[in-house]
């Protein structure tokens, strides 16, 4: 019997699942996760969740019916593959052969390698380190230190806030928050909201060791100053689950590398989804790159579909490469951040489009003179604005065309 496994059960797994049954493949799919749950939305970790707005039932994704006939392989690990093989091998000590391969682990939070406790440290990743978090965030009296002043890190602050932690610093060795995706000017805007709202920063620095005994008390930071601490979250960017892959001869530097077609080593059997995948996009200048936003997994699991049962049908042509718009939001306080495009790609050239950095404000990013991204920073009306520029953004030429 002809089978597809799809390594990974969260939603780049699940949308491949329902992507190959949407685009003609009835043979046998068999998803494996290592989570105990069905694929859930993770964006309402550090916010509805860690805040007590949101429980695991209201995260869970439906899954299509055409999938009720999938094989779910939930709470196990993939050890190995042997890709020239076809064959995975399974922590429980079972191998499955496939006759096609569809890449979806996904991410893991990075740890800190500093000396000192472990117990009181956090990282948001799953719905356990949710629940986990908030218990100790709604300690009275509950002094915070976020590490990492990223996308999660920013958001759990502004969660921490509002559920009343005595302190809350954000830490960070770069000299504003989220200045690597958005720039120097909504990088300060940022900055001033979080403030207002009584964040505090310690940045330019990084951390030096934990202090404590058996649980962390305080956080001493390169500078030498120490901050007093009864939790700890660790935002300092992900890491690819790709060990399973050693071994077989792929590029697996920062994620899976895959060609335009996400097609994972030359091997037109296996294809990468979400944001493990380091794909070229060629909407923009070919580099390929990871994309860690919400709507990569959908997207790239359309796109890896139709390439894999072409393949394996023996069909002859070659599709269109994929070239993704990327999208993120961000909700922190009271506002949100709203982006469409490639806003990194135009760091160099940043105009404000609309508003004031002071309010409601839409900022554009250009490569070359012309748009590649825009993001809005405020309440409503400015995330519409940014949406009005998506349609112009998806017929903007290549970059390199």
């Amino acid at each position: 019997m002809s089978r597809i496994l799809v390594a990974g059960a969260s939603m780049g797994g699940l949308r491949a699942a329902e992507q190959l049954r949407a685009v003609g493949w009835s043979g046998a799919i068999t998803v494996v996760g290592d989570e105990p749950h069905m694929a859930y939305n993770r964006p309402p970790l550090s916010k509805e969740v860690l805040a007590g707005r949101a429980g695991f039932a209201s995260l869970a994704f439906t899954p299509k019916a055409s999938t009720a006939d999938v094989e779910w392989r939930l709470g196990t690990r993939i050890l190995a593959a042997r890709l020239d093989e076809r064959t995975v091998e399974l922590d429980d000590g079972t191998t499955i052969s496939y006759d096609g391969l569809v890449v979806a682990t996904g991410m893991r939070p990075r740890r800190l390698r500093c000396p000192g406790p472990v117990a009181g440290r956090h990282t948001v990743r799953t719905i356990a380190d949710a629940q986990g978090l908030r218990d100790e965030l709604t300690r009275p009296g509950a002094r915070v230190v976020v590490v990492g002043a990223g996308f999660i890190g920013c958001e759990v602050a502004a969660t921490a806030v509002g559920l009343g932690a005595a302190e809350v610093t954000v830490v960070d060795p770069l000299p504003l928050p989220m200045v690597g995706p958005l720039g120097e000017l909504l990088a300060g805007a940022l900055l001033g909201r979080h403030e207002q709202r009584g964040v505090r920063f310690a940045l330019g620095t990084g951390v030096a060791g934990f202090a404590g005994e058996d649980r962390v008390t305080g956080v001493l930071l390169a500078d030498g100053r120490m901050l007093d601490a009864d939790v700890v979250v660790e935002s300092v960017g992900s890491v690819a689950n790709v060990e399973w892959l050693d071994g077989n001869g792929l590029d697996l530097t920062d994620g899976v590398l895959t060609d335009e077609q996400l097609r994972v080593g030359g091997r037109p059997e296996v294809v990468a989804v979400g944001d493990v995948a380091r794909f070229p996009n060629a909407r923009y200048d070919g580099v390929p790159r990871r994309v860690e936003h919400w709507s990569i997994p959908t997207d790239s699991a359309k796109h890896a579909a139709k390439v894999l049962i072409a393949h394996l049908a023996g069909a002859e042509g070659e599709l269109a490469p994929f070239a993704p718009l990327p999208t993120f939001w961000s909700d922190q306080h009271d506002f949100r951040l709203q982006s469409f495009g490639a806003p990194v790609l135009g760091l160099g050239d940043v105009r404000v489009l609309d508003g004031s950095p002071d309010g409601d404000v839409l900022v554009g990013y250009h490569a070359d003179g012309r748009l590649v991204g825009v993001v809005a920073l405020g309440g409503q009306s400015a995330a519409m604005g940014a949406a009005r520029y998506r349609a112009q953004l998806l017929k903007q030429p290549a970059l390199t065309a």
